[in-house]
Formats: C-alpha cells, structure tokens, sequence
C-alpha cells in the first residue's frame, strides 16, 4: 500500500511542472507536398529517395516519383536531403488532469516538439476522454492519445467485488484499457483479469509483489511496463526475501539475478502474448542518477521550472530508499536490462518505445528519444528500434491501417529528419518538423512555440 501511495506521491511532483502554452486553435487540413524527400520504410528497414508525398484532409493521399503536380493552395515543403519518417509513439506517457488542464496542454505540446505523435496515457481521468476527442478533432495540439482509467491498485481495488465493480466502470466509460499499479492482492488480480476478458478490456502496467512474474504471465497480461517483475523472477528466493530495495523494478536484488534464467523467461512471455514496454531510460537513470550539471546541461530541462528539476534527486531518493547503491550494483543492474530487451527482441517478444514521462529526469519527448538510443546501445539496429515507436504501437493498438508507417491511406503522422535515421538512430533528433494527423509544423513554428514555453517558465520561479 505504501508502493501505491509513494508512486502516486512521485507523479504529483513530477507533475510540478509550469503551466504554459494552452490548447491549439481549431485547424483545418489543408493540403500539404513534401517535395523530393526520403521516404523512411520502418518496416522494410529501407529508404526510398526523391519522392513527392502528397498529404489531403489528414491522410496520406499519394506517393510517387518526385515532379508530382500541387494542388491549387497546397503548402510546399522542400524534402531535399531530409528524410520522411512515421511519427513516433511514447507508449508510457502521462497526462496531468484537472485542475491542471494548461499543464496538460503543455506537456502535449512537448511531445509534439519533440516528434511524438501518439501516447498511451498511463494514469487517466475522466477528462481524458474528452481531451482525446479533442485531439482527434484538432481543437488541441497535441498526439494521438489512448488511455487508462484511474489506476487499479492495493488502494482502489482492495477486495475482488470492488475490483470487478470498477473494471466494468472504466469499460462502460469508454477508456481504452485498464491500468495497474503495485499493491494488488492475487485474488484481486485475478478478478480484474477475469472481468476484463469479460468485459473485452486488457489489462497493462505494473506486476504487483503479491502476483509475480509468472501469475501475470499465465493470465496473459496483455503489457507489462518499466519490465516489472523481472529481475525479481532472476532473483534468488532467499535473497529476495532479505534484501531490501528489492521490490521496487528489482533494484537491490540485481547481485543475485540469475541471468542464464533470462531466456527462459523470455519464452513464458512469448508464448503468453504479452507485449513490452522497458521505460529502460526511466531503470538506467534511476540506479545511476544524473548530475546536477548533467542534469541542467539538457537542452529539454529548460523548459522546465528550475525548481522541479532541483526535487529530482530528493524525490529519488524517497520513492527507492535513499541507499547508495554502487557502481558494480549499478552496472550489473544496467546489463540485465539490456540483456533483457535483447532477448526479448531475440525471441520475437513485441518491445514497444516507453519512457514514463514526465518523471524524475523525464522530460516529455525527450526521454523517449534517449530510450530509442538505449535499446540501440543494448543491440538493436536502428531500423529495428525505430520499429517500436512506429509499427509495433500501431498493431499492439489493432490500428495499423491507421498510422505507423509512411503509406497511402493512412492518417499523416509524420517526422521530417535532417539525417537517415536506419544509419543513426540519433537521426530522430535533427527534427525539422512534424505533421499531426495532416496538421504541419514547422521548424520554426515549433521553435516559437518551445521559445514561448521557455519564457513562461523563467517567469514563473517559484515551486
């Protein structure tokens, strides 16, 4: 219980972040041609140059060789040398909510900036189905957004009968599926899961201790996210029982991971069809904090009030325990993510970008950009990375005749890159614009806008 209530504690601070920005006029789609550009196939893993991409009323409308004919009144963006990729997915994503609705625009506008153009929100509200309906309408800027109810966890769900109650509340209202949090009991778990087949709702997140691994696994949980349970299920018995810091994602029990368990782990996840999302950036950070001149040294931070960034390493230090952890620790911890995620992707476990953010040492956008990085550090190509921000969120969602990949028909989720990003996967940071469901912005809109952010936050101080 004390799990829950430290977590939720977190994301409060984490949400102490400025209110800027507000939501975006209503747009209408207008026709836009990206003229001679590199067309990125995520999927194929290939570039196909000098295209026209053609975009109308939101969607993709043509591709062909470049000379194509604009249409009377059509935006003309000059592709030469940059590279059109899918927009990318941050499937970790929070949305702040009522009373903070200007934070929220915020945050969305930060993803957008960043190339993200679709979110699985992760601690819903009921306000979220209305800000996804705006979204989808434009009368908001910001991504693609699915999203979880309130979090079911040792606090909201205490017995079986509440739990049921409350997976059949968030179906009939609409969320697109359930969220978990630690601190559930196995025989509430196990209700959630038999109400949510029911009910025809998933069920995604955390692993809680009293259910493990295994038992998650075997009620085929459709997503499990920061790889939660995991190192615990290499663990030692005897060593898990004693070590404290253990439970929280297995930081203090990485010393007596087994990892030639790994594979074998692996094969249970498959054959569950349970799906991945590492927030690996979010595991790395957290047992090897940043510095404070690391920290302020990120061009994203300054879009952040200073204060926020000042509660970082304090906020750490309460939700994991406050211990030093070593740097052997810290390294072993380190390889047995990484090894985990190759593995993962070795065995065809579907892996899907997450972040968590914004978080301790998240910022919105950018952290999924630095987790594209880590899992090409930990052995995927770049075309395979690329992979789980694009292709895989859109099947995991059942919508890949919707977005995901640059293809006639599909709704424009677009990125214009200055660089291929199958050479470089850091490709995805020389961003020279990004399309939102037909929506086009600029480099230099985008700029004025993360200026005018930038301003606001200096302005208000304060905590």
């Amino acid at each position: 219980m004390r799990l829950v209530s430290a977590m939720h504690a977190l994301l409060v601070g984490a949400s102490m972040l400025p209110v800027l920005g507000g939501a975006a006029r209503a747009v209408q789609s207008e026709a836009v041609l990206f003229r001679d550009v590199s067309v990125v196939h995520v999927e194929e893993g290939r570039i196909e140059p000098h295209q026209d991409v053609l975009v109308s009323h939101g969607r993709i409308a043509r591709i062909a060789a470049t000379g194509m004919e604009a249409p009377t009144g059509a935006t003309i963006v000059d592709g030469k040398g940059r590279y059109l990729a899918p927009g990318l997915a941050e499937m970790h994503a929070h949305v702040p909510r009522p009373p903070q609705e200007q934070y929220a625009y915020d945050v969305l506008l930060l993803y957008v900036a960043h190339g993200i153009t679709t979110i699985r929100g992760m601690l819903g509200d009921p306000w979220h189905l209305q800000l996804r309906e705006r979204l989808q309408k434009h009368e908001v800027l910001g991504p693609r957004l699915y999203t979880a109810g309130p979090s079911l966890n040792g606090n909201s769900a205490p017995d079986p009968e509440r739990a049921r109650a409350l997976v059949r509340e968030q179906a009939k209202a609409g969320y697109d599926f359930l969220k978990l949090h630690p601190g559930l009991e196995r025989e509430v778990f196990d209700a959630i899961a038999v109400a949510a087949r029911e009910a025809g709702i998933s069920v995604q997140g955390h692993v809680s201790e009293d259910v493990g691994l295994l038992h998650a696994l075997e009620a085929r949980q459709r997503a499990i996210d920061h790889l939660d349970g995991y190192v615990q299920a290499l663990a030692d018995p005897d060593c898990l029982r004693t070590s404290p810091r253990g439970r929280l994602f297995g930081f203090g029990v990485a010393h007596c991971a087994d990892m030639t368990r790994i594979p074998d782990l692996v094969r249970r996840t498959k054959e569950a069809g349970t799906w991945m999302v590492p927030t690996a950036i979010l595991l790395e950070q957290w047992m090897r904090p940043p510095s404070k001149q690391e920290l302020l040294s990120r061009p994203a931070v300054r879009y952040l009030r200073p204060s926020t960034v000042e509660r970082w390493p304090e906020q750490l230090d309460r939700f994991v325990g406050g211990a030093t952890v070593d740097e052997e620790h810290a390294r072993r911890y380190v390889d047995i993510v990484h090894a985990l995620i190759r593995e993962l992707h070795a065995q065809g476990v579907p892996i899907l970008l997450g972040s968590d953010a914004p978080q301790v040492f998240n910022v919105p956008g950018d952290s999924a950009l630095a987790e594209l990085d880590l899992y090409t550090r930990a052995g995927l190509t770049p075309a395979q990375a690329l992979r789980t921000a694009t292709v895989n969120p859109a099947r995991f969602f059942g919508d890949a005749d919707r977005f995901g990949t640059v293809r006639e028909g599909l709704e424009a989720d677009l990125i214009l890159l200055g660089a291929d990003p199958l050479q470089d996967i850091r490709a995805v940071r020389n961003l020279h614009g990004v399309m939102v469901r037909g929506r086009w912005l600029s480099r230099e809109e985008i700029d004025s806008r993360l200026e005018e952010l930038a301003a606001r936050v200096r302005g208000q101080g304060g905590v």
